[in-house]
């Protein structure tokens, strides 16, 4: 089930130039609305009902978390950013940049300001024909019709005259040149949001650890003496089978995989939970699993201050997790700094989110990505 949104866009220019405006409207896009996953050809087209000079347009596939009302509000801005001039004139006008909704998974809205799919889009085809460039398995919601139908009955006869190729700016991380990243953090850090949203822009194998089966975790955090045992145990062989069971099914030398734990999880939380007589043997059992375990090619630890995680835990709303302390999760951030210290084959990476907001700010998911491109080039140099 896919989790963000897919959106498609058209966007023109016919002032300046018009090329570099394209150019840097991908850029602003993928910055502050969504990744942008395809990026059409640049074409040269007519002016489309009223004389102007000539217009270089382009569609863009991208997923956002984004609903549409928040899309739009970034779209006029990112429209007067780049010098876009509104009047109260009527009617088509020249303009340095514009961008418009063509669809929003594939679904109807309508509203006072907004109407997808676009009502223009089947009568236009400096959308239809960039829109064949992302080789999309597409159908209008209304017409119920594919794109070559659309193509076949559009009234438009302009012709559109290929420019160039453009850049998509997701090409300029390499994720997928290595095969395993584990996304790793405290609890409510978001490991789980992040390693679903990369693994859906770069068309990633996901793992998520299946938390909320553990029928002991209840348990723990209603009596934490009587049941961290049965709990940390209980915890260590699910991940083993899991992870054993699920990376045995992708070749790690050509797949992408990125899971949302690491199993050594599991002896931190046991050494925060556990007495000394009881982590000695936990810790015996682990031994005998761990180095049967594949290594990533990155471990990711999303560091959170713990009032973050709280708020965090708080707005997501789990019964059982509502009495959690800061104290315990403060210990739960220090056993995972502890680790990444003292492995010192491990290819890791420790990013402060605590001031980050990647699922509202989409600048600040770029960030991330940024800091986890750069640590795998240090590995590669």
């Amino acid at each position: 089930m896919e989790f963000y949104n897919k959106v498609i866009l058209s966007i023109g220019s016919n002032q300046g130039d018009r090329l570099r405006n394209l150019t840097n409207c991908i850029d602003l896009i993928n910055h502050k609305i969504g990744t942008v996953i395809q990026v059409s050809k640049a074409y040269q087209s007519p002016a489309w009902g009223f004389v102007s000079d000539p217009f270089y347009n382009a569609v863009l596939l991208l997923q956002t978390p984004f609903g549409v009302d928040k899309i739009l509000s970034e779209i006029i801005a990112i429209e007067n950013h780049l010098g876009r001039i509104r009047n109260d004139n009527s009617g088509y006008q020249p303009r340095t940049i514009d961008i418009d909704i063509i669809d929003f998974n594939q679904s109807v809205i309508i509203t006072e300001n907004l109407e997808i799919p676009h009502p223009q889009m089947q009568n236009r085809q400096f959308v239809l024909q960039p829109m064949q460039d992302l080789q999309m398995d597409w159908e209008h919601p209304i017409l119920k019709k594919s794109l070559s139908d659309l193509l076949l009955d559009c009234s438009d006869l302009s012709n559109l005259e290929i420019i160039s190729g453009l850049k998509n700016p997701i090409h300029d991380f390499k994720l997928h040149h290595c095969n395993y990243i584990s996304i790793e953090g405290n609890i409510g850090a978001g490991k789980t949001t992040l390693s679903t949203r990369i693994s859906e822009d770069f068309n990633a194998k996901l793992i998520l650890e299946r938390f909320a089966d553990n029928p002991f975790l209840p348990k723990f955090y209603n009596d934490p003496t009587r049941y961290a045992f049965a709990l940390e145990v209980s915890f260590l062989t699910d991940r083993y089978k899991q992870l054993t069971d699920d990376l045995s099914q992708f070749d790690l030398f050509k797949d992408f995989v990125i899971t949302d734990y690491h199993i050594f999880k599991s002896l931190i939380f046991a050494k925060v939970t556990l007495g000394e007589d009881e982590y000695k043997l936990y810790k015996n059992m682990f031994d005998i699993m761990y180095k049967e375990m594949p290594k990533p090619d990155l471990y990711v630890y999303l560091y959170q201050n713990p009032k973050r995680l709280l708020e965090n835990i708080k707005l997501r709303g789990r019964s059982y997790e509502q009495e959690i302390k800061s104290d315990y999760l403060e210990q739960i951030n220090l056993g995972y700094l502890d680790f990444i210290k003292t492995q010192t084959d491990l290819n890791s990476i420790i990013i402060d989110v605590s001031e980050y907001d990647f699922v509202e700010n989409q600048e600040d998911y770029i960030t991330i990505l940024n800091l986890i491109q750069n640590k795998l080039k240090e590995r590669t140099i």
